[in-house]
């Protein structure tokens, strides 16, 4: 499975399939804005998916140890 496809799989499909589509699972305007920053570039490389640099969530952000 292309890079892209794995990590929409884990977003949007998801978050379709759960029916909450109108709320998480794409960036977008009035979407709840969770997001998890890593260090490269995941459709590069997934494993940078491993890497992560801070989550953000409902606002708040943690940055990994």
């Amino acid at each position: 499975m292309p890079p892209m496809k794995a990590i929409q799989s884990a977003t949007l499909v998801a978050s379709q399939l759960l029916r909450i589509d109108d709320k998480l699972g794409t960036l977008e305007e009035k979407k709840l804005a969770d997001v998890v920053a890593v260090k490269g570039n995941p459709l590069e490389n997934i494993q940078a998916m491993h890497d992560v640099v801070f989550v953000m969530k409902e606002g708040i952000t943690y940055k990994s140890p």
